[in-house]
């Protein structure tokens, strides 16, 4: 379902305006929301925007967003509205500017119609959040939408928006995806600036969109990508063009346990694609554990949490869980040389990465080993094992539902590419599930 295409030949035909689509979006989160919580805050000028929007079009200024309505996860900034960054803390914190994606989207005549809920600090991946709710997942009720992310996730899979931002450390956008049935995409490192968001970790967070389909996230894509002069991680991406030789790698999972069903529905996909002419092949990567890469991210992540929020956690602790407390204190007490190994661990992975793409188009592997699971439930341990992979790497993934059996929860799978290659991996994503590799 290519959601934002529609909207956009519904505009251009007249059929619909920025304000028509604008009301119906707020229609549906006023009358849904209180159940999905997908929302900290709804813009107050939405309406005002989307008048704009109307406004441009009449007079032929039509951005490639015009009029589609959005939203944005609450650690990235929108002027006049409160980033809250899903803490108590920060409730009140109104940014004076917006963050460099959210000018973007605004350039591109995106209605942005407010702030997502998510995992406190950013720091879990189940979005029961214990300021601003429990944030429900629409394509299976009474379960997580994954987090932390979860908020841009339920909002797409609401029906609230055709497409949201989230930010992803160590899988933040790809499981919330997951779980809810939906594409996401994290970029390669340094291609989607990241001046205006709050950062857990300023080495692996990445903003990047989620939506219902390749084509969506190749629109926001060429909306968001490009150079950042307020993020020193921000680069010139540059042209590439290969051939595709329809060849994947599926690496080497030893040591992780995937849900029956994650197993069924990944083993039946790769059997379609071989019958569809796709060459498999199996690779190991040097050094890969996946539980000890993920818990090597997560130890970075705590740890460079804790520079930026120590001295504001130590002022008012109040302003935080217990929960978010303890695991940013853990990363301010660990010694020295254990940090060290860990980001150790997280950048060798890179060139082993590389090597096993050595004439592939793509890693191919599940999204997280296990389904959207009830509230109240154990958390998994390794929910991040195998998205962990991309994040340490620096390289793009994209995440997109594959077929299950009736009454199944979503099961999602996931392309790890080349640096730059983002919109190659969408397309070959698209075209693996059916659809045109011309995006």
């Amino acid at each position: 379902m290519n959601a934002i295409a529609t909207m956009a030949a519904a505009l251009a035909s007249g059929a619909a305006s920025a304000q028509s689509l604008t009301e119906a979006a707020l229609a549906r989160i006023a009358a849904q929301d209180a159940t999905v919580h997908a929302f900290i805050t709804v813009a107050p000028d939405a309406m005002t925007q989307a008048r704009g929007s109307d406004a441009r079009r009449a007079s032929g200024q039509i951005g490639p967003l015009e009029g589609i309505p959005v939203a944005i996860k609450d650690n990235i900034d929108v002027a006049g509205l409160p980033t809250t960054d899903g803490t108590a803390h920060f409730a009140n914190r109104i940014a004076a500017t917006d963050a460099h994606v959210t000018a973007r989207l605004r350039q591109a005549g995106a209605v942005i119609l407010g702030k997502l809920n998510m995992h406190e600090g950013a720091l879990g991946a189940t979005t029961d959040n214990p300021v601003w709710g429990r944030c429900d997942n629409p394509a299976v009720p009474g379960h997580t939408p994954g987090g932390s992310s979860g908020g841009s996730a339920a909002a797409v899979a609401a029906g609230f928006v055709p497409l949201s931002l989230g930010s992803d450390t160590l899988g933040s956008v790809r499981i919330p995806a997951a779980y809810c049935g939906l594409w996401g995409l994290k970029p390669t490192r340094g291609l989607i600036g990241r001046s205006g968001m709050s950062h857990l970790s300023w080495t692996l967070d990445t903003i990047g969109p989620i939506a219902r389909s390749a084509d969506d996230l190749a629109r926001a894509l060429a909306v968001l990508a490009g150079p950042d002069a307020g993020d020193p991680a921000s680069l010139e991406a540059p042209f590439v063009r290969l051939p595709r030789t329809l060849s994947l790698a599926i690496p080497d999972l030893a040591g992780t346990l995937l849900e029956p069903e994650v197993k069924t529905a990944f083993a039946a996909f790769c059997d379609d694609l071989r019958q569809k002419g796709v060459r498999l092949v199996h690779v190991a990567i040097a050094g890969w554990r996946p539980p000890a890469l993920r818990r090597a991210g997560l130890l970075l992540a705590e740890a460079e949490a804790g520079v930026l929020l120590g001295a504001t956690m130590d002022a008012d602790p109040d302003g935080f869980s217990k929960t978010f407390r303890d695991l940013v204190s853990f990363g301010r007490r660990v010694a020295s040389a254990k940090l060290m190994a860990a980001a150790h661990d997280v950048h060798q992975i890179r060139p082993a990465v590389l090597a096993s793409l050595t004439g592939v188009d793509a890693l191919l592997l599940p999204t997280v080993a296990h389904q959207a699971f009830a509230h109240g439930a154990p958390v998994p341990e390794g929910q991040a094992d195998l998205t962990s992979l991309a994040s340490a790497a620096g390289l793009p993934a994209v995440a997109f539902p594959i077929p299950t059996g009736p009454g199944h929860h979503p099961v999602s799978a996931q392309l790890v590419g080349q640096a730059w290659h983002d919109l190659r991996l969408l397309a070959l994503a698209n075209h693996l599930t059916g659809g045109s590799d011309d995006l």
